[in-house]
């Protein structure tokens, strides 16, 4: 059974349009919302019964959904990005050898410019060669794995770095066929390139010892 954890705050814009996308889909949905002010929770209400509220935070939010959850297999996806079509299938064809405990897919940006190409492409490149994946190419992973790591820390960056060292000190990985579609709404407010090489900064300081509370000064809240 999969487990679909969407994290939101204030994302009624987006939301409805990406849990209309699964309404099919025979899968636990659970929606985490932080705290909304913009109808968000209502929004969700209209697609799931499982609806949490909680204090806003997004490793937060999703731990307690994976606490809440049912299934054998969690797939944490963001409020503004869209899964491929079969994703069942193709999580599940990924997960085939038991030493694989999680995965994610390629990444795709909406709608996409030169640059936007680019930032993806080398997303995809650091995934498959560094198994390094980032929480907007919609990580699952193994129930009884995500509980083994630790799950997602309580921090306002990095847990998604986080959650990845660890499930790969614990098994294997493996990129599902299939793109992912996230919204580039973030990298339209800032400069896509300066936005890219901020966040490998903050990446490589964190991988040197920096806290992510004090990283998270220089991460702006875009959506």
């Amino acid at each position: 059974m999969l487990s679909i954890i969407i994290p939101a705050l204030d994302e009624a814009e987006v939301l409805g349009h990406t849990l209309t996308a699964l309404k099919a889909c025979p899968a636990e949905i659970i929606v985490v919302d932080g705290g909304s002010q913009d109808g968000t929770v209502e929004v969700a209400r209209e697609h799931t019964s499982h609806v949490l509220v909680s204090r806003a935070g997004r490793g937060f939010q999703q731990h307690l959904g994976a606490r809440e959850s049912q299934g054998d297999i969690f797939i944490f996806l963001h409020a503004d990005t869209q899964l491929p079509v079969g994703f069942q299938r193709l999580i599940h064809h990924a997960l085939t050898n038991p030493g694989i405990v999680f995965g994610a897919f390629s990444l795709q940006i909406h709608p996409p410019t030169p640059a936007l190409n680019l930032i993806a492409l080398m997303a995809n490149m650091r995934s498959r060669l560094l198994k390094v994946p980032y929480g907007d190419q919609a990580l699952f992973v193994r129930r009884s794995a995500y509980f083994l790591a630790g799950g997602f820390k309580d921090w306002p960056i990095m847990e998604d770095v986080d959650l990845v060292r660890c499930l790969n000190r614990i098994g294997g990985f493996k990129m599902a066929r299939g793109f992912v579609q996230t919204s580039a709404r973030r990298w339209r407010k800032e400069n896509p390139i300066y936005t890219t090489l901020r966040n490998y900064s903050l990446i490589l300081r964190y991988c040197l010892g920096a806290s992510p509370h004090t990283l998270a000064r220089h991460y702006p809240n875009l959506r």
